[in-house]
């Protein structure tokens, strides 16, 4: 079977893990542009449990967060795919909506993970009252710092600006 996902199919294999006793991890994200801080912290949220389900936004999501009418730079399909693709993942599912408190609800993670810029309660973050009812623990992960989607894509516009 392919690490890329339905939600149905996810919460089966999820049913064959809590079966044997496994802890499933889920973390969710755009992954536009894949960089090293998206390797690391997926490679960090993969210690924290047996296997990792890696949601990732759907096109009309990331156009939804705000992220710049450029986003997202890569379709959904191909963001996932090279997500998949990654050792530390064991499967991707892409999501539609505003948040992954869907995809949550329906997998109900021993662990969830998101980055650290979410740990200071600023940025709001509506799936960790879902996780904490299921029985869930939410863990904040640090970014790893000049490592982030936006920070790449400035730097390609200051090289082309350069060359002009």
């Amino acid at each position: 079977m392919s690490p890329l996902w339905t939600l149905a199919e996810a919460q089966a294999w999820r049913e064959e893990l809590r079966r044997a006793g496994k802890t499933l991890v889920l973390t969710n994200g755009v992954f536009d542009l894949l960089h090293l801080g998206h390797l690391r912290y997926l490679e960090a949220a993969r210690q924290l449990g047996d296997a990792l389900v890696v949601a990732v936004d759907s096109d009309a999501s990331v156009r939804a967060l705000g992220k710049g009418s450029e986003r997202p730079i890569v379709p959904a399909e191909e963001r996932a795919a090279l997500v998949a693709a990654l050792r530390c993942v064991d499967a991707v599912v892409i999501f539609e909506g505003p948040t992954a408190t869907a995809v949550v609800a329906a997998l109900q993670p021993d662990v969830y993970v998101k980055g650290g810029d979410y740990a200071s309660g600023q940025k709001p973050l509506p799936e960790a009252e879902v996780v904490r009812a299921l029985g869930g623990r939410v863990v904040f992960m640090e970014l790893v710092p000049g490592h982030s989607t936006t920070a790449l894509i400035e730097r390609i516009r200051r090289s082309r600006s350069a060359s002009s």
